[in-house]
């Protein structure tokens, strides 16, 4: 099976944080629409296999009006049938789902809500620049659970400046309080070019210490376990039954098409990204490809599978890459297994409690 992610690279208003590609000016959306529309149609043969999820991620999907959608869904049917058993998604910002929004999302095979909330505390909103407070993200749920949508995520950060144990267990019980089906939580990174990175580099803002980043994320996963979440991923916890599918075949290797600008395309044999810009109909043309080779893959592998937390399958290891590699692999992972940081058992590698804390550094060991 494989997805389809569409970008939708259109806000209101730029977050303090966010270094995602996206625009302020509206004024190229309906071209836009009708490039992701071409672009469709150009590339219906990358993907071989059924297509079993599809993510409208941006930016701000939930910018795009009822013809734009129409559009959109229209071509996706025309090029691969309409499936009642697919995942879609539509990425949305609190402050847009109105009661006319939430009946304009109706009219579509959307039965995934992904909201972007980041906080409950107003003002750490205040500080990242959100358009919406507490209170409207909360209302912007409950609309959706009224309208019958029952497969909601909402996305949380934490490590933020001036962010406390306290306002984070708060957002956290708030979050839970909500009845959603799943939460993403990131931790805060100062990316280059964004405003909260200006303002670090100025000196005008503290950044959170590492200890309290870490207790943070020891919350975070005592929290939501023992509110009955399953932590399936590093960053992710979701209600049984509703991990995200889409995101998930990101991990466990599956083909995905990306549409639009800045999207990237994975068909296992090649790597392909959009460049980034709205300024021409034609942008589409102009991507990068990279071929993977087996030592490419291989990394890719590593990467992805131990960001489960189900681990890493040794046998499917073996099936790709050969005994050798998952010789190699277990004599590479051996001294983090002897400090805890992995657990070898029923042939997967794992993290564990400890090693969360110190992945990417794990990661990098195991890669070739």
């Amino acid at each position: 099976m494989a997805g389809i992610y569409i970008h939708i690279p259109f806000c209101k208003q730029r977050c303090s944080y966010c270094d995602f590609f996206s625009s302020t000016d509206f004024r190229m959306k309906k071209s836009y629409i009708f490039s992701v529309c071409n672009e469709l149609y150009d590339r219906k043969t990358y993907l071989r296999e059924p297509v079993d999820t599809i993510y409208f991620g941006g930016g701000t999907p939930s910018v795009l009006e009822f013809n734009e959608l129409e559009a959109i869904f229209a071509t996706i049917y025309s090029i691969y049938g309409d499936s009642k058993n697919r995942e879609v998604t539509i990425e949305v910002n609190p402050d847009d789902i109105t009661f006319e929004y939430v009946i304009t999302l109706k009219h579509f095979p959307i039965n995934r809500i992904s909201m972007g909330i980041q906080s409950f505390d107003d003002c750490e909103l205040q500080l990242l620049n959100r358009r919406h407070n507490a209170q409207s993200a909360k209302q912007a749920v409950h609309r959706l659970q009224q309208a019958g949508y029952g497969n909601i995520s909402i996305d949380l950060m934490y490590g933020l400046p001036g962010q406390t144990i306290k306002t984070w267990e708060k957002t956290l019980q708030q979050a839970i309080d909500l009845q959603v089906q799943h939460i993403s939580a990131y931790h805060l990174t100062y990316e280059k070019g964004t405003t909260l990175h200006k303002q670090l580099n100025e000196g005008t803002l503290i950044p959170t210490n590492d200890e309290l980043s870490n207790r943070m994320y020891e919350v975070l996963m005592d929290t939501l376990v023992s509110n009955g979440f399953e932590h399936y991923e590093i960053s992710n916890f979701a209600r049984h039954g509703f991990q995200s599918r889409h995101n998930s075949s990101y991990w466990d290797g599956s083909h995905y098409l990306g549409i639009g600008a800045s999207a990237h395309s994975y068909n296992g044999t090649e790597r392909r990204w959009n460049r980034k810009t709205v300024k021409s109909k034609d942008w589409t043309l102009d991507f990068e490809t990279e071929i993977l080779d087996n030592k490419m893959k291989y990394n890719d592998f590593i990467i992805t599978r131990l960001r489960l937390m189900k681990g890493m399958d040794l046998n499917e290891l073996s099936a790709f890459f050969g005994e050798s590699r998952k010789t190699d692999c277990l004599r590479q992972a051996e001294k983090h297994i002897v400090n805890g940081l992995l657990k070898y058992e029923d042939n997967r590698l794992r993290l564990t409690r400890k090693g969360i804390f110190l992945s990417d550094g794990i990661m990098s060991d195991l890669m070739e």
